[in-house]
């Protein structure tokens, strides 16, 4: 038999080519090497994504840190605060004193005024008292020159202290809304945790490869997250900081809602209901939104307490336009106020909730602030359906 053409029986009878055989190791060796290769590079790949995910948690965690920094910085505002208020009660004991001096000095005023007027009147009479009023009405004038300079002066001091006092009670807002406000941080920095574990679980099970977009959608959920309590700590900031008394154009839904957003968890923990009506068209008013911002959060807060202890808790927000003027409706479900109290609850450290429960000067900055506005505030009381507020300010 010919060597070339020799064959080599096979199982079942059938015949193999020797040099096939041989071929059959060689091939399953390279799809070895080169299956083996491609796991290299998969595993290489595979590190890359571990690594930068494990940086992203790292940068997550710094922000973490940061945010419970934010937290402490919070807790050490509230305890200005209570220095603030003992100041702000110093403040208002000197502007009574400033007033009743003023009030002297007034009069002092009037009588000298008096006096000129009859030295005028008389010095027709002799040339002699002509010499002693002209002598007399130097030293008036004069005194009229240094009272009026201190009227200047302290209608000044008056001012600033005006600003003082509603700075004071904006703390004293903000730190009423520090609980509400640890709570709305709370929930971004739970769901932060929450997707952050579930992109390390991913992870973990290797889903990185046959499911990116899905770790992806996870991590963006994060990052959504913590810009949300980025924009709540901003808020913040905005609204503590002291305002300046410049008058622009505001949207006053705007604010409104702004105002809202502060008060949200607070009314929502307390499972109140708001409704807010604003009209289609954009109403605009002059005025400082810092300082409106803080007259809504006034009216809200009151109208929380009042129907805390209500079997239905609702407040109802309203915006109309009328001609010229924009009216806003502040309506709550509370028990209402007390017959004879209507008149008082616009006055300074005047209120009818329990002792430590408020300062009393929440509706009495929110009269001054709507003043400022060239606008009017007053009160409806229905008893035992609750009350209503009712601003006025001219619209743009």
């Amino acid at each position: 038999m010919d060597i070339a053409s020799e064959m080599v029986l096979g199982t079942g009878g059938n015949t193999v080519d020797t040099e096939t055989a041989r071929e059959a190791p060689a091939r399953s060796a390279r799809e070895l090497e080169q299956e083996l290769e491609e796991l290299h590079e998969a595993y290489g790949y595979l590190l890359d994504q571990k690594n930068a995910l494990e940086m992203r948690v790292r940068k997550s965690e710094e922000r973490r840190r940061a945010l419970m920094h934010i937290l402490a910085d919070l807790n050490n505002l509230n305890r200005k605060l209570a220095d603030q208020r003992k100041a702000m009660i110093h403040i208002l004991a000197d502007y009574e004193q400033d007033r009743r001096r003023l009030a002297r000095q007034t009069e002092r005023l009037d009588n000298s005024r008096r006096a000129l007027m009859h030295i005028l009147q008389d010095s027709h009479q002799s040339n002699i008292r002509l010499e002693n009023s002209r002598k007399a009405m130097i030293h008036i004038m004069s005194d009229l020159k240094e009272t009026t300079e201190e009227i200047q002066r302290r209608e000044q001091e008056l001012r600033e202290k005006q600003e003082q006092l509603v700075q004071a009670g904006k703390l004293a807002t903000l730190g009423e809304l520090t609980t509400g406000v640890a709570h709305e941080l709370n929930n971004p920095l739970n769901n932060i945790g929450l997707f952050i574990g579930n992109a390390i679980d991913l992870i973990e099970l290797n889903v990185v490869e046959s499911d990116p977009e899905r770790v992806l959608y996870e991590l963006q959920n994060a990052m959504q997250q913590v810009r949300k309590a980025t924009e709540i700590i901003s808020h913040l900031r905005t609204f503590g900081r002291a305002a300046s008394v410049s008058y622009e154009p505001v949207s006053i839904g705007q604010v409104i809602q702004s105002a809202l957003s502060l008060m949200q968890e607070q009314l929502r923990l307390r499972e109140i209901d708001v409704q807010l009506h604003l009209p289609q068209e954009q109403l605009v008013v002059r005025g400082n939104a810092i300082q409106l911002e803080q007259v809504f959060i006034n009216l809200l807060t009151n109208a929380r307490d009042a129907v805390a202890r209500m079997p239905r808790k609702a407040i109802t927000i309203t915006c109309t336009r009328q001609k010229n003027l924009l009216e806003i409706s502040f309506r709550d479900s509370g028990p209402g106020i007390p017959v004879g109290l209507e008149q008082r609850i616009f006055d300074p450290f005047f209120t009818t909730k329990e002792v430590g429960a408020g300062t009393g000067l929440g509706l009495s900055i929110t009269y001054g602030i709507i003043k400022d506005h060239q606008g009017a505030i007053s009160v409806e009381n229905h008893p035992g359906e609750g009350a209503v507020f009712l601003i006025q300010l001219p619209l743009q």
